[in-house]
């Protein structure tokens, strides 16, 4: 039975589906590196200068960790995907979630919202991983739950910052 000849509302499980989803995340966690790397500079010289270094280099090194497990299990990246994600990484040069590096008022604001949501994003994806480990032994149940913590530790994290700054962004006076 394949994917067309399914009923609507039931998925047939694959190889190619688990493989798109992991290539998938594998791109966001590439921006995820890439955006919170420019909220590092937004950051630069506050007192959360060495919050945001600390995030940039767990999740690249999660996101390498995503890479090594897709190629241990034996897939490829998806040649259009990983072109696409090279224009993206292109375009976001130009124009990131803050382009002008300020962490005041609502693109301040709205960045570190993003942030949150990318993190949980890749929450979503080690709490996936761990269900399936439970049929597919190819997963380190242990590891994914460290990474389940890790994502809540940097959520945190981001909303701490977001939390101690919101009053100086949106009610701080020149006065």
């Amino acid at each position: 039975m394949t994917q067309q000849d399914a009923a609507p509302g039931h998925f047939t499980p694959g190889r190619e589906s688990l493989a798109a989803y992991l290539d998938d995340h594998l791109i966001g966690a590439e921006t995820g590196v890439r955006l919170f790397t420019a909220a590092q500079r937004t950051w630069e010289g506050s007192p959360y200068e060495e919050t945001f270094a600390r995030l940039v280099e767990e999740i690249s090194d999660e996101r390498d960790e995503l890479e090594s497990l897709i190629h241990a299990l034996g897939y490829a990246r998806s040649k259009a995907k990983a072109a696409a994600a090279a224009v993206g990484a292109a375009a976001g040069k130009l124009g990131p979630l803050n382009p002008l590096s300020t962490g005041g008022g609502a693109t301040g604001q709205l960045e570190l919202e993003s942030l949150q949501s990318l993190v949980r994003m890749k929450e979503s994806l080690w709490r996936t991983l761990l269900v399936l480990s439970g049929t597919d032994h190819r997963f380190n149940t242990a590891r994914l739950q460290e990474l389940i913590e890790m994502a809540r530790g940097q959520q945190e994290a981001v909303a701490e910052v977001m939390e101690k700054t919101a009053v100086e962004r949106f009610l701080a006076t020149d006065s």
